[in-house]
């Protein structure tokens, strides 16, 4: 098993559930996205709570199921395919945050 350790970029990516693009969940275009343009992988992750800029509290509680559940996806790759990427994102996204920081990677590879 081979390591390789180095400086990427983590991106994070602050969504609704229920935002849309052409139809089809946000989330699942902007991964399919990615894949397309060769990063190494994303990961979608499902919030149980949370709130954006306009303070409207969403919950999976039974009593308060929300339709919009909070939705992050993230990404780990090199600045300049996710600076390629950047101006798709502008287009792409009606609201929610977008987050960069820089991430010391360790990647094992098998042999």
């Amino acid at each position: 098993m081979s390591r390789l350790d180095g400086e990427m970029t983590l991106m994070r990516i602050f969504i609704g559930e229920g935002d849309r693009w052409e139809g089809k969940p946000l989330y699942e275009v902007l991964v399919e996205m990615f894949r397309r343009e060769g990063f190494a992988g994303a990961t979608v992750l499902k919030g149980a709570m949370g709130f954006g800029a306009h303070s409207v509290t969403h919950t999976d509680k039974l009593l308060r199921l929300s339709t919009d559940m909070p939705v992050v996806i993230e990404v780990v790759e090199k600045d300049a395919k996710i600076d390629a990427v950047l101006p798709r994102l502008d287009t792409m996204l009606q609201g929610g945050m977008v987050t960069l920081e820089k991430a010391r990677v360790i990647r094992y590879q098998g042999a």
